[in-house]
């Protein structure tokens, strides 16, 4: 057997058994959810009817659907910042000369290892318990009313808690991008008279580009998705994502031709704005 044999063999052993898992399980599956989209199918019964596209069209007097887009959108935006300016910092802290900075590292990943479901009712009974009764011991009226029974409030918590979690794992990669910045640039732009701002400005953030770039996709595409930490922590109808509300029209209401059709207007959604953020923080690595 060849050289060009054996490696071709190596390949499809290798590579062979997860692109089969691929196509069974994410391909065949979505492909099979885009014909759904077009009839009115409840997710158990054999028979149903091919109804075109009113699912789609269903979708912009479907009011809760609208909210949900809304507040997912609200919630993205300020979530991308939040998480990307702690992970950076917290990188920025465990990158400085400091004894304890392996220990700091570990402390601040850590949240990222508890599940949402679980984390979510922690969390819950941390807002509705333990800081109210804080609050009351310490007669604080803001202490003492739960974030989460306002639906701003409970947005809030929720970003607070997905922050809390993720930072530390956005944290691993600017710690890895900023580790990569030659030391003699830096050295030579305080030489030539830089002070600490403008050597941040000028030197480190266009040299840790490609991690805002992986930092931003990730964020961006997670905090969308969002959906265990919503269900657990602000199962309220005011507080429902996409996410939660395309489960609950495909599970719990049996519209399964719907919730599919809002599932695809889901993948469009975050897949156009993850791919454009992308395009345009690369060309930016390009031009630094």
């Amino acid at each position: 057997m060849s050289k060009k044999s054996r490696d071709t063999r190596d390949f499809w052993l290798f590579v062979g058994p997860c692109l089969f898992a691929l196509i069974m399980v994410v391909m065949i599956p979505f492909i099979i959810g885009i014909y759904y989209t077009f009839t009115n199918w409840n997710g158990a019964n054999t028979n149903y009817d091919f109804v075109g596209i009113s699912n789609y069209v269903g979708l912009v007097k479907d009011k809760q659907f609208l909210y949900s887009f809304g507040i997912t959108i609200i919630y993205t935006f300020a979530s991308v910042i939040t998480i990307n300016i702690i992970g950076f910092g917290l990188a920025y802290i465990v990158t400085r000369n400091l004894k304890t900075k392996n220990f700091l590292r570990t402390g601040f990943f850590m949240p990222n290892l508890i599940g949402g479901l679980i984390l979510g009712f922690i969390w819950q009974f941390m807002f509705n318990s333990v800081f109210t009764g804080v609050g009351k011991d310490l007669g604080n009226t803001i202490l003492s009313t739960s974030l989460l029974q306002g639906t701003s409030t409970a947005i809030l918590a929720m970003l607070i808690v997905s922050t809390w979690q993720y930072a530390g794992y956005i944290m691993v990669i600017y710690v890895s991008a900023l580790e990569n910045v030659p030391h003699d640039l830096i050295e030579a732009a305080h030489i030539d008279g830089a002070n600490g701002l403008q050597t941040f400005k000028n030197i480190t953030i266009p040299m840790v580009r490609q991690g805002i770039t992986v930092c931003l996709f990730l964020t961006l595409s997670n905090s969308f998705k969002i959906f265990d930490l919503n269900f657990s922590l602000t199962p309220l109808k005011t507080t429902e994502m996409l996410a939660l509300n395309i489960y609950k029209e495909a599970f719990v209401t049996n519209n399964m031709g719907i919730g599919q059709a809002k599932a695809i207007i889901f993948f469009i959604l975050v897949t156009g704005i993850s791919l454009t953020q992308v395009y345009f923080n690369k060309k930016k690595e390009v031009e630094a």
